[in-house]
């Protein structure tokens, strides 16, 4: 990518499952030589939640929570000068806790939340890729991950809905929103440099990126 601006220290990727963070996160982190944050893997609690058991939506929340602050705690130390590019925002994990978590686990998990939040960063700039329900559903048949089969279309439906309502209020750092219902960047050369076009340049605020597919604008 041309450097037209400096670019942000700490970049961070959210969207739902099958948007296309871990894709984007890797091109970003390699295209800017900085350190890459993955999402935590193999939580020994997920399989069974998708597969609907629900009474292990705490533990499997609480391992998130305790992974994630483990990743992110003190990456930006005031001699910190490599670049960090990850993969989620630490408010994600409350975000998720609201959505499988009864009252009293909830109680419980935000007293863990509130003390883990404060000794973690926040971005520079947050990237949140969106699609819809519907694309998101596409994507997660196409792609055929074995635990994500069990995933089902309300599950779905209520996570793209619970990141639109978080990030139309968000305000914590600068924030482009890019719509990629109508691109594909993970397969499409083309949609990806259209993609890292726009985050050569820069980013202030919250700003919208509604880009139309090359093959569709060609």
């Amino acid at each position: 990518m041309a450097k037209l601006f400096e670019h942000p220290r700490f970049i961070a990727l959210e969207g739902p499952i099958r948007v296309g963070k871990s894709s984007l996160a890797e091109i970003l982190a390699d295209g800017l030589h900085a350190r890459r944050i993955i999402e935590p893997e193999n939580n020994p609690f997920l399989d069974r939640f998708y597969a609907g058991q629900t009474s292990v939506g705490f533990q499997t929340q609480m391992w998130f929570l305790h992974q994630r602050y483990e990743q992110l705690k003190g990456i930006q130390s005031e001699n910190e000068t490599t670049p960090v590019v990850a993969d989620y925002i630490f408010e994600k994990d409350k975000l998720f806790a609201y959505i499988n978590l009864s009252d009293a686990e909830l109680a419980l998990y935000n007293n863990y939340y509130q003390h883990f939040r404060e000794q973690v960063p926040t971005p520079d700039l947050v990237i949140y890729l969106q699609a819809t329900p519907e694309v998101l559903k596409q994507r997660l048949k196409r792609k055929g991950v074995a635990g994500e089969r069990a995933v089902s279309d309300d599950y779905l439906e209520q996570v793209a809905a619970a990141y639109e309502h978080f990030f139309f209020h968000y305000t914590a750092s600068d924030l482009l929103v890019v719509n990629t219902s109508e691109i594909d960047f993970v397969n499409n050369n083309g949609d990806l440099q259209m993609l890292l076009k726009r985050l050569s340049e820069p980013i202030k605020g919250t700003q919208y990126f509604l880009p139309l597919s090359t093959e569709l604008a060609g």
